[in-house]
């Protein structure tokens, strides 16, 4: 509604506290499945090109990569979701949610069928580096969404559970390369082909489901466009109060807040909002994601090489392995997750990242001793990336929900730009040299630095750290467009 007293260009908002009220529904479950599916087409594209490595170094499957080529195609698949994350996060910061989750999917789907076709490092690399512009560029658009879609008390682990769905994919792909890479069944030309076509196949019905989304009302709010945000969440209301069969739906918790009617944010404000008014949480953010980063694209772009190198496994029995680390990696978020909006956002975060680190600093020195197997191998990591899992799902979601409702997209995207830049491209690239020296003390090193990177956040987390469970996202961090006080203290 307008509001005449703070001037003609501003309105008071009841949208936030109206999508915070709403008993978890039918919609929300629609929100989590359409914007969710993306994180297990995603798990499901690396781990088919974790999986493929060792294929893709063998002369019969058309490429005949090294060791080394393997690191470097998979830090510029992390190059392109940089870039891209920065790109689009603009974008949907300017145009809204709904339009740019819909176009970085269409980026994805065509570079990763492209990715079929390579026939030589070059190709295959500039596909993996369109791949990953999709792929970053989703993840400032869809998290953005989630937050600003679903209700605060549940917020955190519904992040965590969407974050976790990526680890489907990955199951999904070790039993397709079961399959696939068997060259008793398929032979080695073509089965990593096939397996990139079908991931993008079966994301085109995920374009079907996302029209059905709306445009974030939040977004919307702050943008000039209130009067079709009330409306919109209206529809939600009605629809939940149908599914949930209630005459009326629960009193507001919160009063609304007065907003300045603005079409776009300069990139002065969003500088100033990062770097002045939460330097802290800048801090913060850089330190979770790069960590993270670092310690999961240094051990998963590589494993199967690991396996195969070190342990002898062959390429088509690569997917066994693969699949109960996956399992770690999806019940880590979804049974820790509650935990996070419950127990909270620092005890948790900072729980998962040193016990993660501590566990992975072991588990180097007893590979270095020689002491495992492929199978106490995958055993440990499997422990380590339930932690660990948990731990890179909860950096997402604290970039995602501590900065202002202006520039949300953009802060994900310069934090996992920066963050992944940092961790993920120069992990693939440490440990895919150390693994081709073959020898086991080298690797040890790049173990104690994943650990020890890990550690240090959760120090981190531990003195910096937000407490943002059960709270709306505008007292987290007010809105810019909001008319009240001055936040320059914020941290």
């Amino acid at each position: 509604m307008s509001n005449g007293g703070a001037g003609a260009n501003t309105v008071e908002s009841y949208v936030p506290p109206r999508m915070d009220r709403l008993p978890f529904s039918r919609w929300h479950v629609l929100v989590i499945a359409a914007l969710g599916i993306t994180w297990i087409l995603d798990g499901l594209e690396v781990t088919i090109v974790g999986i493929v490595a060792s294929v893709l170094t063998d002369p019969v499957s058309g490429l005949g990569l090294t060791s080394a080529q393997i690191g470097y195609a998979a830090a510029i698949y992390i190059a392109g979701a940089c870039l891209g994350a920065l790109f689009f996060s603009y974008l949907t910061d300017m145009f809204g949610r709904k339009k740019l989750f819909l176009i970085t999917l269409v980026v994805y789907l065509v570079a990763t069928v492209a990715t079929a076709f390579s026939f030589n490092f070059w190709f295959f690399a500039i596909c993996r580096f369109f791949t990953g512009a999709g792929i970053g560029g989703e993840y400032s658009a869809i998290y953005s969404a989630v937050d600003e879609l679903v209700p605060a008390r549940i917020r955190g682990q519904v992040a965590l559970f969407i974050s976790g769905s990526y680890w489907v994919g990955t199951m999904a792909g070790s039993a397709l390369s079961i399959v696939l890479l068997n060259p008793d069944i398929i032979g080695q030309f073509w089965g990593w082909r096939i397996a990139f076509g079908l991931g993008g196949i079966l994301g085109i019905g995920l374009l079907l489901i996302r029209r059905y989304l709306p445009e974030s009302p939040r977004w919307l709010a702050t943008h000039g466009r209130n009067d079709e945000a009330e409306r919109i969440v209206g529809k939600i209301e009605e629809d939940v109060k149908e599914y949930k069969n209630l005459e009326e739906l629960p009193p507001l918790q919160e009063d609304p807040i007065t907003i300045e009617q603005r079409g776009s944010i300069g990139f002065g404000l969003i500088l100033r909002a990062m770097f002045q008014m939460y330097p802290k949480r800048t801090v913060l953010g850089l330190a979770l994601m790069g960590s993270q980063a670092f310690m999961y694209n240094a051990i998963f772009f590589t494993y199967s090489l690991i396996l195969s190198d070190f342990y002898g496994v062959p390429s088509g029995q690569i997917g066994y392995y693969i699949f109960p680390f996956a399992i770690g990696n999806v019940l880590g978020p979804w049974l820790l997750g509650p935990l996070f909006d419950r127990v909270g956002r620092v005890q948790m975060i900072s729980g998962c990242y040193i016990t993660a680190g501590v566990l992975m600093a072991l588990t180097g020195f007893l590979f270095a001793e020689g002491v495992l197997s492929a199978i106490t191998q995958t055993i440990a990591w499997t422990v380590i990336f339930f932690f660990a899992s948990a731990a890179a799902s909860a950096a997402y979601l604290t970039v995602s929900e501590v900065f202002p409702m202006e520039i949300r997209a953009m802060a994900i995207a310069l934090f996992y730009a920066i963050g992944t830049a940092l961790g993920g491209i120069t992990g693939p690239i440490i440990f895919g040299q150390l693994i081709g020296t073959g020898d086991a003390g080298r690797l040890l090193i790049g173990y104690l630095i994943a650990a020890g990177v890990m550690i240090g956040a959760a120090v981190v987390e531990l003195v910096l750290g937000v407490r943002a469970e059960q709270r709306s996202l505008e007292s987290i961090a007010t809105p810019l467009t909001a008319i009240k006080e001055e936040t320059t203290g914020a941290v």
